[in-house]
């Protein structure tokens, strides 16, 4: 099993619209419907959301 998602983790996106992307875990939430988001932030500077199931913990 992976790793748990903490704020402030190295990640990997292997799944969705930003898959092969990596960074930094900002900003964890949990939706009303119980759906887990986070805020990737890219070496660059950039910065996107997913969801935490298309994430895996470097």
């Amino acid at each position: 099993m992976s790793k748990e998602i903490t704020d402030g983790a190295s990640c990997n996106v292997i799944g969705g619209t930003h898959k092969g992307k990596s960074g930094i875990v900002r900003d964890i939430n949990t939706s009303k419907t119980g759906a887990v988001t986070i805020t990737v932030v890219q070496a660059n500077g950039d910065c996107f959301k997913t969801l935490a199931k298309n994430v895996e913990v470097a």
